[in-house]
């Protein structure tokens, strides 16, 4: 499974937008600031998570994005899985994926343990929520940096 840059972009800025909850608006400028997302990018992503109904956005000088959901109903993987439509296969360079042509493709040994890894990868995505992120960040003093 390929965490692309969209996905840790959208994910950063679903934290940023937790830590405010309830707090008001935050400007686009303040959650790209914070996060160091690109804004042109972050416009991009805040729009599609707006589908979501996980973010609403308010226009005017006083306006800015806001959580709806309560980042302890917000797994990883929905926020994933909403801005991919899924957490796709593992393609493995030397095993699955057919662009590669691979020789062993269908009978390689190695298959099952990259299903393996992807699961595991999976059921972490689902386990984790918004909430627990938050939580690790403000008892140890740790900051987003993926």
């Amino acid at each position: 499974m390929l965490v692309t840059q969209k996905n840790q972009y959208a994910l950063r800025a679903i934290f940023e937008l937790a830590k405010y909850r309830g707090q008001g608006p935050i400007k686009i400028y303040e959650i790209a600031e914070a996060q160091n997302i690109p804004l042109r990018f972050l416009e991009v992503i805040l729009s599609r998570l707006k589908r979501s109904g996980l973010v609403e956005s308010k226009r005017g000088y006083t306006g800015g994005y806001t959580l709806i959901r309560d980042p302890e109903n917000i797994t990883v993987a929905d926020i994933f899985r909403f801005m991919d439509e899924s957490l796709g296969p593992i393609e493995c360079v030397a095993c699955v994926s057919e662009k590669y042509n691979c020789p062993y493709q269908g009978q390689c040994a190695f298959f099952p343990m990259w299903q393996k890894v992807q699961d595991a990868i999976r059921d972490v995505f689902d386990k984790t929520t918004i909430h627990d992120l938050l939580e690790v960040n403000n008892s140890e003093g740790v900051h987003c940096c993926i």
